[in-house]
């Protein structure tokens, strides 16, 4: 795991059923609404400073996912994109990264091309069984229950950096 993990500079994340779980909520303006879980975010942030970049690629659009991103600092935010290897090539061409140095995070079958060619790859403890049988890591927690917070705490521990990162929480 640990040969996996070492070389990983961003970690990629599928949005629903990842960063949330996976249901959609419309009120009867047809406003759409998601639930994200803060512990994934503040798993985010800990990346970025650990000098992990973190991007999104989501087969929906959706508003709400753009907000979420820049409240973040995401950046590297691609929605609409059923076929996620082509941005996926759009981020390795602008980063300079090489697969065996991303991570990708994904749900469902159409996350699978993606989940095959990253370095370090992870789904949820729901995601369904085509997926969780073809990932290095499953977590313990579903989409959107901190399943994203466990990929970053493992990747963060791995790698060395969750001492200095998160030292500042733990108060002598």
């Amino acid at each position: 795991m640990k040969e996996r993990i070492f070389p990983i500079r961003m970690l990629l994340l599928d949005v629903d059923g990842v960063l949330t779980d996976g249901r959609i909520i419309y009120d009867s303006n047809g406003i759409e609404s998601k639930f994200f879980n803060v512990k994934d975010g503040c798993g985010i942030k800990m990346l970025q400073r650990a000098g992990i970049a973190v991007g999104i690629i989501s087969g929906r659009g959706s508003r709400v996912v753009e907000n979420r991103a820049a409240e973040l600092g995401i950046t590297h935010v691609y929605q609409n994109s059923l076929d996620k290897l082509a941005p996926y090539r759009e981020i390795l061409e602008k980063t300079g990264l090489r697969d065996h140095q991303v991570a990708y995070m994904g749900d469902d079958v159409v996350d699978l091309p993606l989940l095959s060619r990253v370095g370090f790859s992870a789904a949820p403890a729901d995601a369904v069984s085509e997926v969780r049988s073809r990932v290095h890591f499953v977590t313990n927690n579903a989409g959107g229950w901190g399943a994203v917070r466990e990929v970053c705490d493992l990747l963060l521990k791995e790698q060395g950096a969750w001492e200095s990162v998160a030292a500042r929480y733990f108060l002598s």
